[in-house]
């Protein structure tokens, strides 16, 4: 029998771990097995069709919150084209009230709750080869005549060592195209946490596999030049002998091109991890660090327990090595948090300067503890995945609405990092708390009607400008100045129409001349002695400005501005450009 592992992934960089897995672990037993991967940016038709050609006798869907609605549609019609069509579905978002979803979806045969390898396996073995009854293979879901029927839970993998190498084959012979997409990877099972939003909270203690399992599969990662390897450890560095070992062979393995990503928690870090740390080469780790909030009430409700003051020192720590790509997390919309208290903790996190603040709305997941009480707090969510929260008790929609609108100034303004000095002289100048500056320009944005179309990144320096002049304030000149900065900071182009050239007599002619002093090569662009300068210009810009704004953005709140003509020298061609585009000096001309 011809069976197909597939999903809907939510884009198209993306791979399925968990259809890696099944396939690892069953293809001994069965050797007539296909994984075939498809987005929900693909047409429903698409992927029906595609499907239905490749003539599965069993079909096998990894569900999400994020492809449910897709997965559910492309099922029901692949059954009505084909009845014969034996159809099992697995993952978190059918592993919670499954009789249900049966009952109601009457095209699914099977549903595989909770961890899947072993009865997946089963599960092929009692419709291949005969082996036991429905009734006896616990982590199943299935039907009998009228009635749906749930087994027992499973029992835990303890041994982790049993479960093979994911990827090992796949990679090997080349089957799939994986240098330019994120693999998803993991070297733990569990989380040490409760937390009552997280789904991972239902399954108690962690389990590890082995380090030398774990360091064979990196390897080859590495060997494969993979872009990026995102490891789901729910906490990675629970254990440090565990992370500290990955962490320094990933070093010592560097090819210098893959970069690694680790959900990690900031407090456990001691100083032995955070002195390796400040080592590695930049762009080789990026850590995202959930905060979610840093109200007391709030964190006891959701059983979390971090010690902000604790994690803001690890984060300014880590942030001093200019090294590592930070991502802080907030989750508006948790009990005790209303609008005003999650601006501070909005506040508390954006004082950190993270390289991306993810502002995120809390999903009332089926299973985890707060959908559980969410009659406690008041809770209205949509029903449909991904359950988002409307309103509770403590925000209203409105307030939610408002929120999805900072969110959008910072995805534009901030985590694009192609405003950072601009934003910083507003905040200085201008704003006493950060979440005040991303309201009032959220306000702004959505009076002109902003979000109803998009925006090119050049024209979010016209907006900004436009919003400084709105609020009149002062040193208008010298904003627009600091602008250009940001904006040629960012690479070469034309200059835009709102902002000043600054002429500069025979400036040409200044540049070849300072291009041409082997003195001014070797002090502002060693790399490129010896080349000629008209290939030098093909990779660097000169730019005149009316103040000396590097001083200015070096001291923000100066009283005494006065105008000076200044140039300054832009560099694009540099080695890494993990948390810069450009380098760039003021230089004599």
């Amino acid at each position: 029998m011809k069976i197909l592992l597939t999903t809907l992934n939510s884009k198209y960089i993306h791979t399925a771990l968990s259809l890696q897995y099944l396939y690892s672990y069953c293809k001994d037993d069965f050797n007539n097995m296909k994984i075939r991967e498809y987005t929900i940016n693909h047409h429903v038709d698409y992927i029906l069709g595609e499907i239905y050609k490749g003539q599965f006798d069993i079909l096998c869907f990894s569900c999400y919150i994020w492809n449910i609605t897709s997965t559910l549609e492309v099922v029901k019609n692949l059954k009505k084209v084909n009845p014969k069509q034996i159809i099992v579905l697995g993952g978190p978002e059918v592993s919670f009230d499954p009789i249900a979803l049966m009952k109601r979806e009457e095209s699914i045969d099977y549903i595989v709750f909770g961890e899947g390898e072993d009865t997946f396996k089963e599960l092929l073995h009692m419709l291949i080869n005969e082996k036991k009854a429905p009734e006896q293979i616990e982590g199943i879901v299935y039907r009998k005549g009228e009635d749906v029927f749930k087994n027992k839970d499973r029992a835990l993998i303890t041994n982790l060592e049993k479960i093979p190498s994911p990827y090992l084959e796949a990679l090997e012979k080349q089957e799939q195209e994986y240098e330019n997409k994120i693999i998803y990877y993991e070297s733990s099972r569990g989380c040490p946490h409760n937390c009552r939003y997280c789904l991972s909270s239902t399954i108690k203690g962690v389990r590890f596999f082995p380090l030398d399992r774990v360091k064979r599969d990196l390897d080859l990662f590495i060997g494969k030049r993979v872009k990026q390897v995102k490891f789901v450890d729910r906490t990675f560095n629970t254990k440090k002998h565990h992370s500290l070992s990955i962490m320094k062979h990933l070093v010592e393995k560097d090819n210098g091109y893959t970069n690694f990503h680790f959900e990690i928690t900031a407090d456990l870090l001691d100083h032995e991890i955070l002195d390796f740390l400040s080592t590695v080469r930049e762009g080789l780790f990026q850590f995202e660090i959930g905060v979610q909030t840093t109200y007391d009430k709030t964190m006891k409700s959701i059983d979390r327990r971090v010690d902000f003051g604790i994690l803001s020192d690890v984060v300014r720590k880590i942030s001093s090595f200019k090294n590592i790509h930070l991502h802080l997390d907030l989750i508006a919309g948790l009990p005790y948090e209303d609008f005003n208290r999650f601006k501070q903790s909005f506040d508390d996190v954006y004082r950190l300067n993270p390289e991306k603040l993810q502002l995120g709305f809390l999903k009332l997941l089926k299973g985890s503890g707060i959908r559980k009480d969410k009659d406690l707090h008041g809770y209205i969510f949509h029903e449909e995945a991904p359950y988002e929260v409307l309103s509770n008790q403590y925000m209203r929609y409105d307030d939610i609405l408002k929120l999805k609108m900072i969110e959008e100034m910072v995805e534009h303004f901030y985590n694009s990092h192609s405003l950072t000095n601009a934003i910083n002289y507003l905040l200085t100048n201008f704003y006493k708390n950060p979440s005040d500056f991303y309201h009032a320009l959220a306000d702004y944005w959505e009076e002109r009607g902003y979000h109803h179309i998009s925006h090119s990144k050049k024209a979010l320096y016209e907006i900004l400008l436009y919003f400084y002049k709105e609020k009149e304030f002062e040193n208008e000149a010298v904003f627009k100045e600091i602008l250009k900065l940001d904006y040629f900071a960012q690479g070469r182009g034309s200059l835009l129409t709102c902002f000043t050239n600054v002429e500069r007599e025979n400036f040409q002619h200044r540049i070849h001349e300072f291009l041409h002093d082997e003195k001014n090569i070797e002090k502002y662009l060693p790399q490129y002695r010896g080349v000629p300068v008209k290939q030098i210009l093909k990779k660097v810009h000169f730019e005149n400005f009316r103040y000396d704004v590097v001083s200015i953005i070096n001291n923000p709140t100066g009283d005494q501005i006065k105008e000076k003509l200044t140039t300054i020298l832009f560099q694009y061609e540099l080695e890494r450009k993990v948390f810069v585009k450009a380098k760039y000096n003021q230089i004599p001309m």
